[in-house]
């Protein structure tokens, strides 16, 4: 990919949800909201402390995370639909 996020964001892909719900009844698309659940596709190299100390990122490439509803900045890169956030809209990470 030809896009490197700074300091503390994250380039985020969104997992699609299931079409069906677990009665089995399907959800039309308008019906449908967007997952709040992605996998980290790049990220930046962390934030820096007032001093200059390079604070690590808690996240990395490949991770599967939650995050918030209103997170982050919708972009296409490459004809793919993508979201960059910050590390602190990151809720977790999905084991």
């Amino acid at each position: 990919m030809a896009f490197k996020p700074l300091h503390d964001r994250v380039l985020v892909r969104r997992v699609e949800s299931d079409d069906k719900t677990k009665g089995g009844l399907i959800i039309p698309d308008s019906a449908k909201e967007k997952p709040a659940e992605g996998e980290v596709i790049a990220c930046g190299e962390g934030a820096r402390k007032d001093s200059g100390e390079l604070i690590e990122m808690g996240v990395k490439k490949g991770d599967k995370i939650l995050f918030g509803k209103w997170s982050g900045t919708e972009v296409t890169i490459e004809g793919e639909e993508l979201l960059i956030m910050k590390e602190s809209d990151i809720l977790g990470i999905i084991a």
